[in-house]
């Protein structure tokens, strides 16, 4: 038997009738597709706060209770027991993969990550002191050029080749735009090395000819390293849909080619609302300068007359702790051991999260830390530069963005997407 709600309009009496949905998890929804049919009104929630926007079987999110699952299985066992490259096989195929398929997934991916000498050649029109993230976003929207057949799928062997294609490349196409933000020679995949290790060693690596050397120096690869950006990955993989991946399904409605899609994902995950968040907590903790100017700053962020923002806290859907930071701070704690990591910064962060985590004015406006906090403090310590805080966001989130561009493409009576307005002007 359907269930319905009824709505009656106060102005004339009239009732309205729409039928309620039941998901696997999470609340109920109303479906109002008929809304505007029957009632000449159109529905106002903006931000699109408590809209469903589609049906979905990738990613659940319970932000009261904290809770974050991909394919119904719990992030905490994904972080803590799989890498990163068995939950993008659980992405992508719907299931884990059995030890044989986890070693050709990851052999596939290796010799994917290749890039065509064109789209390294582009790179030379950008500026060498451009943004990562610029370069990333064009040269990815440059492989719709490079394999402009996708646009007419048909199975999902095609499906998944376009999906692996692109999740294998972006290692590749974010440390090349690395290396020619500082001016630094480009290094090739090594495939005997793994995603998440090839990914530092192409960031890293001196060239052969070593007339361009990062600031840095080549540094040793430490396993330690590997595991704690792999399980970095792992946490942005998806997270439903938050701004960046409904403009991939925005876009995808369009039938626009899904490396299109993804590179306007990316653009959207820049903005230091969404993705770029990480980078502004390092900045700000930055500004901060010491342990004994905490105290100001919180001040600050308690005044409300004082403009001044805590970056890092908080989060639009998590009214509890964000799971995704308390794998984090165990991460952080684990990595401050091994690499005997005291940082200045690091001192900072932890004096304002105990803070945090014990005043009345944060508890109880549910202002715990979130996993930009987190994030931005780890990748420091891993001496990952600022610049490349959000270029890894992309990197791990590609999968989720090319899993739900598959996902609508797939879904029956799907529709361009076409919000309406309240309009008030003249």
């Amino acid at each position: 038997m359907k269930q319905t709600m009824t709505m009656i309009d106060n102005r004339d009496g009239k009732s309205y009738e729409f039928e309620i949905k039941e998901g696997t998890r999470g609340p109920s929804v109303v479906d109002i597709s008929s809304f505007y049919p029957q009632t000449g009104m159109f529905t106002y929630d903006n931000g699109y706060t408590s809209t469903a926007s589609c049906t979905s079987e990738i990613t659940f999110i319970d932000g009261n209770k904290g809770e974050l699952r991909y394919r119904g299985i719990p992030i905490e066992e994904l972080a803590n027991k799989h890498s990163y490259l068995d939950v993008c096989h659980l992405l992508l195929t719907s299931k884990l993969p059995t030890k044989e398929e986890s070693l050709a997934f990851d052999l596939e991916l290796r010799h994917r990550s290749f890039l065509h000498e064109g789209l390294i050649n582009m790179f030379n029109s950008f500026p060498t002191n451009a943004h990562p993230m610029a370069a990333l976003s064009s040269a990815t929207a440059s492989l719709s050029a490079f394999f402009y057949n996708h646009l007419e799928m048909k199975d999902d062997y095609e499906y998944q080749e376009m999906a692996r294609r692109i999740v294998a490349k972006m290692p590749t196409i974010a440390a090349l735009a690395y290396r020619h933000s500082i001016g630094a020679s480009f290094i090739q995949p090594d495939i005997s090395k793994s995603f998440t290790e090839n990914f530092l060693y192409m960031m890293r690596a001196y060239p052969h000819n070593r007339m361009h050397i990062d600031p840095e120096g080549e540094r040793v690869i430490k396993p330690i390293e590997i595991q704690a950006l792999d399980t970095i990955f792992t946490l942005h993989a998806d997270h439903e849909q938050n701004a960046s991946t409904s403009t991939v399904r925005g876009v995808a409605s369009t039938g626009a080619h899904p490396y299109v899609a993804i590179s306007a994902g990316i653009s959207a995950l820049w903005g230091r609302a969404h993705g770029g968040a990480n980078e502004s907590v390092i900045k700000q903790l930055e500004m901060i300068g010491s342990v004994d100017r905490v105290d100001e700053f919180i001040a600050r962020a308690k005044d409300p007359n004082d403009d001044f923002r805590l970056m890092g806290f908080g989060h639009r859907v998590y009214k509890n702790f964000d799971p995704r930071a308390k794998i984090l701070k165990s991460l952080q704690d684990q990595l401050k051991d091994e690499l005997n990591l005291d940082s200045n910064l690091m001192q900072i962060a932890n004096k304002i999260e105990q803070i945090a985590l014990s005043d009345e004015y944060f508890i109880k406006r549910k202002l715990y830390p979130n996993i930009d906090f987190y994030s931005g403090v780890i990748l420091t310590a891993l001496k990952i530069p600022t610049s490349m805080f959000t270029p890894i966001f992309v990197i791990g989130r590609t999968v989720g963005w090319i899993t739900q561009w598959i996902e609508y493409k797939k879904s029956k009576g799907a529709k361009i997407a076409r919000p309406r307005q309240l309009y008030v002007g003249k």
